[in-house]
């Protein structure tokens, strides 16, 4: 069982990876789920993720939108999941996001991605799950 931490992670590159593990059969778990990064302006990033939740149709049978940090990471590495196949399934199920680290955890030495880390950016323009899901009305 692989652990990762998302601490100063961004999304997209730590998801990715992340997505390939769980495709070759790992167990993997995410902590510290609210402290990853997303990369770009934070006004434009709340804004967009605004419109997404905005855009909806019929409320019973359309999409929903997480609104909590574990889920929002883990709807993103599904993003990078083959999800309509049975093996993407499978890969998903073996897949849990944790908000902050859990006891069962704390002794175990946590993987960090030298890949995603956050000073991969080169200008300083971020914002963390955090304050997308506040932005969003979600509790983080």
């Amino acid at each position: 069982m692989k652990v990762y931490n998302g601490e100063n992670m961004l999304l997209g590159r730590m998801a990715s990876k992340i997505a390939k593990d769980v495709l070759m059969g790992e167990e993997v778990r995410v902590v510290n789920c609210e402290k990853v990064v997303v990369s770009g302006r934070q006004v434009r990033t709340m804004e967009d993720m605004k419109i997404r939740q905005d855009r909806r149709g019929y409320p019973l049978k359309s999409q929903k939108r997480p609104r909590m940090p574990d889920r929002f990471v883990r709807r993103s590495i599904r993003g990078m999941l083959p999800w309509k196949t049975t093996r993407g399934r499978e890969a998903f199920s073996r897949l849990m996001c944790y908000v902050g680290v859990p006891a069962e955890f704390e002794k175990l030495d946590l993987i960090v991605l030298e890949s995603a880390n956050m000073s991969k950016l080169t200008k300083s323009k971020h914002v963390t799950v955090a304050d997308i899901i506040r932005s969003l009305g979600g509790k983080a």
